[in-house]
C-alpha cells in the first residue's frame, strides 16, 4: 500500500469518493441495461401475444380462411395443420410452404417457450422470435417477430453507455477534485499560518475559516494552544530572568567579600559570611532543581504511602521555639512523606519569619473525603488582592513579606506545586491578626490503616 501512503490527503479523498460513484454508476448502468433488454423482449412478446389473440379469434369464427392473413407489417403469420407439419395460410410476408418452425421446435413453442430461429427460414435478414399457439380444432398459429429493431436498439444503448460512462466519470472526478481542493483549502491556510508562527515570538494566529465545522473548531483549538504557549513561554522567561537575578546577588556578594579578604588579608573574618552566601546558593539551586521536577514529573507515577499527618506536624514543631500543634484526632493522607514534610516545613519557615509572637499548627477532617492542614501565623498579614501573587515563583510584594533574610521567593511556589501533585489545594486567608495558610489534601480513612 505504498502508492497509497504516497497521495495526498487530496488524492485519497477523491480516490475514495469517486469509487464509489464509479461503482454505483456500474451498477446503476447493468441495471438500466437488462431492464432496457427485457422491456424490448416483452414489447415483442405482448405484440406477438395481441397478433396471435387475432388470429385464434379469426380461426374460431369457423369461417374460411382468407388467401392472405391479415398481420401487421412487422410481423410474420403462418396457420400449420394439427401436426404442425405443413402451412395453411399465412400473411402477405409469410412463406406457404416452410414452417418457421420445425419438428420439436413446435411443442417446445406450445409449451410457452418463445423459439428464435434463423431468418432465412421466411427470406429474412434478421433473426425472428417465434410464438405458438393451438386453437381449438388443433390447428397451430405461429407468429414470428424479427428482431433486427430490437438487437440495433440494444447496440445503440450500449454504445451509449460505453460513451456517456468514461466521459461522466470524468466529470465525477473533475467536480470532486475542485470540491475536495475547497474544502480543504482552510487546513492549507492552517499549514501556511503555521509555517509564519512555529518559531517566532509573535501574536500572530492561524486564520479561523467562517464555516462552522470541524476544520474551524480545530482552528479554534489551535490557537488557545498558541495561547497558552505563549503564556507559558512568557512565564518562562520570566522565570530564567528572575532566577538569573537570584543567583547574580549571592555570588556577587561572595565575589566582593572575597576581593575584600584579598586586600585586608583577613580570609576568618568573612569565612562565615562567604559559607552563609553559598548555603542561599546551594539553597535556591536545590529548589529551582525542585521546580523543574515538579513541572516534568507525572503525579500517577508517584509513589504514595499512608502519611499519618499529626505525628508530621509535631515532628516539625520541635525544631522551631514558637510553634505549637493545636491537639486532635490522627489523621492519615496518602503521598510522598518527604514531599509532604517539604510542604509544611515551607509554610512554617515562612510564617516563623512572619510571625510577631507565635506559629500555630492544625490538622482537622473536612468531611469525609479531606483533611485540613492548617499554618497560622500573628504577623502583619497580607492584603487580599495579592494572596495568589505570593505563590508565583520570585513573587516580590511591595510590603516586608517581598523578600526578607533567607527566602529565596520560591517557597511557596514549591507548596503549591507539591500539593497539586497530591491532588490537593492551598489558600491563604485572615487570620486577625496574621495570616493563615490552608492545605486540603485527600483523606484516608483510619480504617485502611
Amino acid at each position: 500500500m505504498k502508492w497509497w501512503a504516497s497521495l495526498s490527503l487530496r488524492g485519497r479523498l477523491v480516490l475514495l469518493g469517486t469509487s464509489g460513484l464509479i461503482v454505483g454508476l456500474a451498477i446503476a448502468g447493468v441495471a438500466m441495461a437488462t431492464a432496457m433488454t427485457y422491456s424490448f423482449r416483452g414489447s415483442l412478446d405482448r405484440s406477438a401475444d395481441a397478433t396471435a389473440t387475432e388470429m385464434a379469434a379469426l380461426l374460431e369464427e369457423g369461417g374460411r380462411l382468407p388467401e392472405t392473413l391479415p398481420a401487421p407489417s412487422n410481423q410474420i403469420v403462418q396457420i400449420l395443420d394439427s401436426q404442425g407439419r405443413s402451412v395453411i395460410a399465412g400473411d402477405s410476408s409469410a412463406d406457404l410452404l416452410v414452417p418457421l418452425l420445425r419438428g420439436t421446435e413446435v411443442d417446445r413453442a406450445l409449451d410457452g417457450e418463445r423459439i428464435e430461429v434463423p431468418g432465412d427460414r421466411a427470406v429474412q435478414p434478421d433473426t425472428l422470435r417465434v410464438t405458438a399457439r393451438q386453437v381449438p380444432g388443433g390447428r397451430i398459429i405461429l407468429v414470428g417477430v424479427p428482431l433486427g429493431d430490437y438487437h440495433r436498439s440494444l447496440e445503440l444503448l450500449r454504445n451509449a453507455l460505453w460513451v456517456t460512462y468514461p466521459a461522466l466519470v470524468l466529470v465525477l472526478v473533475l467536480i470532486a477534485w475542485r470540491v475536495v481542493g475547497a474544502a480543504l483549502s482552510p487546513v492549507d491556510r492552517l499549514r501556511l499560518g503555521a509555517e509564519r508562527i512555529t518559531g517566532a515570538a509573535t501574536d500572530e494566529r492561524l486564520p479561523v475559516p467562517p464555516s462552522s465545522d470541524e476544520i474551524q473548531r480545530l482552528a479554534i483549538t489551535l490557537n488557545h494552544m498558541l495561547d497558552r504557549l505563549a503564556v507559558s513561554r512568557a512565564r518562562q522567561r520570566s522565570f530564567i530572568a528572575d532566577a538569573a537575578h537570584e543567583l547574580r546577588s549571592p555570588l556577587a556578594s561572595i565575589r566582593i567579600q572575597i576581593e575584600v579578604a584579598q586586600k585586608l588579608d583577613d580570609w576568618p573574618s568573612v569565612a562565615d559570611e562567604i559559607i552563609a552566601d553559598l548555603d542561599r546558593l546551594t539553597r535556591l539551586v536545590d529548589d529551582l532543581l525542585l521546580l523543574a521536577r515538579a513541572d516534568a514529573s507525572d503525579a500517577r507515577r508517584v509513589a504514595r504511602e499512608p502519611v499519618e499527618l499529626r505525628t508530621l506536624l509535631n515532628s516539625l514543631a520541635k525544631r522551631y521555639d514558637r510553634v505549637t500543634v493545636e491537639p486532635g484526632e490522627s489523621l492519615w493522607a496518602e503521598g510522598e512523606p518527604d514531599a509532604l514534610l517539604r510542604v509544611v516545613l515551607n509554610l512554617v519557615d515562612n510564617a516563623v519569619r512572619h510571625a510577631h509572637t507565635a506559629v500555630t499548627l492544625a490538622v482537622v477532617p473536612e468531611g469525609q473525603s479531606e483533611v485540613l492542614v492548617t499554618v497560622t501565623d500573628d504577623g502583619e498579614g497580607i492584603p487580599a488582592p495579592l494572596r495568589e501573587r505570593v505563590f508565583d515563583r520570585f513573587a516580590r510584594l511591595d510590603d516586608g513579606r517581598a523578600r526578607d533574610a533567607g527566602g529565596s521567593g520560591l517557597g511557596l511556589a514549591i507548596v503549591r506545586e507539591l500539593v497539586r501533585r497530591h491532588g490537593g489545594t492551598v489558600r491563604l486567608n485572615d487570620a486577625r491578626p496574621g495570616i493563615r495558610a490552608e492545605v486540603r489534601l485527600p483523606r484516608l480513612p483510619d480504617s485502611t490503616m
